[in-house]
């Protein structure tokens, strides 16, 4: 969906109403999203997760803590079936996550999707504005409906959800992977089309979200068992995907089978040599080296791969320990958890009313 003059232009007000949009972009919130599918993986960790952190941790003191608001999206964990104990378990177990990989709950929002019903209700609001045609066109529909015999209607309308996340909270950020960017179109054309048949032309309520893209190296790290693949939770093989919640025995034991390829010397190129420069990409995420320095370190002290798996495993011991054990702790004090989660509710609950009596206003709805 790309961004016509039509789109740009409200009633031919085009400075007006693109001074209009400055203005409220200029508050520049932030809204992410993760679903809670239990431990993290090294791919989501590295991908989004440290960069929520960092971008938390940079912000100036002064910078309100909404301006953040990163949620634990558990109405889309339920488009597929879920077993109640599990995601039960598997909402706290990513929230113990999220803070244990650094996000800070003072200066940021962090909250569960369900406990906001306004997040439903402008769902709602928002699937009247949007055609089946638009969904179905969808290559991430289209991919996960041809493998079900039924496909579920909260599957269809997955984008109108996620738009309703992003549109609710006035967010002018998304950080996305580059297979949800079709669904951020989707986010993008609701606020167009909101208001322009709601809005009086000077006035829109919502700015256009825009993606923040991850760094493309470390959002693509490769499945050890099959570098040819994305590291993924799915993977069949128990082998093939690196969890924040691995020991140190089992990150042993993952690292030590990785595959790799038959040439002796250690370097890095990704399109010919993936499972090598997958260690070399995950070693180099661990210690803060480049790719290119890592390479270099290993041929100038003449590494063989035993040499090279062990430094890999001793840089993702040394990192992901500390968070393994912070979730430990975290997921037995259920106090502080259930206090953070109350909280980020609590906050997100305030900015979603105003958006949503805003919203019942235009519409007619009062």
């Amino acid at each position: 969906f790309t961004s016509t003059r039509e789109e740009q232009v409200y009633g031919g007000q085009v400075d007006t109403v693109t001074m209009q949009l400055s203005r409220v972009a200029r508050s520049a919130r932030t809204f992410s999203g993760i679903q809670p599918t239990g431990a993290l993986h090294l791919g989501n960790y590295l991908g989004a997760v440290k960069r929520w952190v960092e971008q938390v941790g940079d912000q100036q003191e002064e910078v309100v803590r909404d301006r953040n608001m990163f949620c634990v999206v558990d109405q889309h964990a339920i488009t597929m079936p879920q077993d109640p104990s599990t995601l039960r378990t598997n909402i706290r177990t990513m929230t113990a996550s999220l803070l244990a990989c650094g996000l800070d709950p003072g200066r940021c929002v962090l909250f569960q999707q369900s406990t906001v019903p306004a997040h439903s209700e402008l769902c709602w609001v928002l699937a009247t504005l949007c055609s089946v045609p638009r969904l179905g066109q969808l290559t991430q529909y289209k991919e996960k409906a041809a493998r079900l015999k039924e496909i579920p209607l909260g599957l269809f309308i997955y984008p109108v959800l996620q738009a309703a996340d992003i549109l609710l909270y006035k967010a002018s950020s998304v950080p996305v992977g580059e297979d949800n960017l079709q669904n951020l179109q989707i986010a993008q054309h609701l606020a167009h089309k909101f208001n322009r048949t709601f809005c009086p032309p000077t006035t829109p309520l919502f700015p256009r979200p825009e993606a923040i893209l991850p760094d493309n190296t470390a959002a693509r790290l490769r499945s050890l068992r099959s570098p040819e693949h994305k590291m993924s939770k799915s993977d069949p093989d128990p082998l093939a995907c690196i969890f924040l919640s691995d020991t140190p025995d089992v990150l042993l034991k993952k690292v030590k089978a990785s595959v790799t390829d038959t040439t002796k010397e250690l370097y890095y190129d990704p399109v010919t040599r993936p499972g090598v420069s997958n260690l070399i990409t995950i070693h180099s995420q661990m210690t803060g080296q480049s790719p290119e320095e890592v390479s270099r370190h290993l041929q100038e002290n003449s590494f063989n791969k035993v040499q090279f798996k062990a430094m890999v495993t001793d840089s993702l011991v040394t990192h992901l320990t500390p968070i393994r054990e912070e979730i430990d702790r975290i997921l037995a004090d259920q106090q502080y958890m259930d206090s953070v989660l109350a909280d980020g509710r609590d906050v997100a609950r305030d900015l979603a009313g105003e958006t949503m009596g805003q919203v019942r206003q235009l519409i007619g709805w009062r």
